[in-house]
């Protein structure tokens, strides 16, 4: 099914698209990895609400980008401990406050992918409408200072091309990276009427790796030079790439095919052209830590507050 073939959706509802025809014929789906199911579960009713969906690495710090929107929306429960609803399995996290969604996707490319596939699948079950998802993280910088906030514009492979490749069926299948770019420039204007701290939109670079796929000197294996690493990473800024991260290039891909709204928020840790490791202290990483989720909880707050005026 295409988003733009799609004649029955009404104009002002945007669905989530699933590409699988084999899906009809399911009886039951079940979602392994999140430990629900269309059989076991009434995903309509736990999910049917959801308007906004935030993706983050570690479990931790979803469930504390959960409490931070709930005091942000004013829905926070001093008695609630905000249950993980995927508890059981230890593959992910989610936790959900109102309209709010936010889930865990661990590290790297093949995690990020297989939830995905997962949550497309629930909120499609959950005939979820105007939705959108954004990915608040940490990276590694290029020439931007530590504690910027970059807002995606386009994900790129690390040979500075904006795809991303997947071999489907021993074919490989190339698919496109581009992210909303009125999602990213409203990001933008929340920033500078939070005015706390500097946002830019940028290229982000997607590895497959940490270490090499980095240019990074300090891995357990290294075959090149400063100089080789420098002229890599300044070859990468001039293609606009103003961080690196391991998620973005299927992230977007993904939310591209089923119709999501999505945008990628990271603050950068350091810049690896300073430096490969993080120097600064506990405290202050935290304080960059934070910055993504200050930005988007005071975007869905703004969203809210809309559209609450406009009923």
């Amino acid at each position: 099914m295409n988003p733009e073939d799609d004649k029955r959706t009404d104009s002002c509802s945007s669905p989530i698209f699933v590409h699988n025809p084999h899906l009809d014929a399911m009886k039951d789906d079940i979602l392994y990895h999140f430990g629900l199911g269309t059989g076991t579960h009434d995903l309509p009713a736990m999910f049917g609400d959801v308007k906004f969906v935030c993706v983050g690495g570690s479990p931790w710090r979803m469930k504390a980008f959960t409490e931070y929107i709930a005091a942000e929306l004013r829905m926070e429960d001093p008695k609630s401990e905000y249950p993980n609803i995927c508890a059981g399995t230890d593959r992910y996290a989610m936790y959900k406050i109102g309209p709010v969604l936010s889930v865990s996707h661990g590290m790297g490319i093949p995690s990020i992918s297989i939830m995905l596939h997962e949550l497309i699948k629930l909120l499609h079950h959950a005939h979820c409408t105007d939705v959108t998802i954004i990915r608040i993280g940490t990276s590694g910088g290029i020439g931007v200072q530590p504690g910027t906030v970059v807002v995606t514009k386009q994900s790129m492979d690390a040979t500075f091309v904006p795809k991303f490749e997947q071999v489907i069926l021993g074919k490989t299948v190339v698919r496109n990276t581009d992210l909303d770019s009125s999602l990213a420039e409203e990001l933008l204007q929340c920033s500078k009427e939070l005015n706390q701290f500097e946002t830019v939109t940028g290229n982000t670079m997607c590895t497959l790796d940490f270490y090499e796929g980095q240019a990074r000197l300090d891995g357990a294996f290294c075959s090149y030079t400063e100089k080789d690493k420098q002229d890599y990473l300044t070859k990468a800024r001039e293609a606009g790439i103003c961080n690196i991260e391991m998620e973005s290039s299927v992230f977007a891909a993904m939310c591209k095919l089923s119709g999501l709204r999505a945008a990628v928020v990271c603050v950068t840790f350091l810049d690896r052209l300073e430096g490969d490791q993080m120097k600064a202290s506990h405290e202050v990483l935290h304080n960059y830590q934070q910055r993504p989720q200050i930005l988007v909880g005071y975007y869905i707050r703004k969203q809210l507050r809309t559209k609450a005026a406009r009923s």
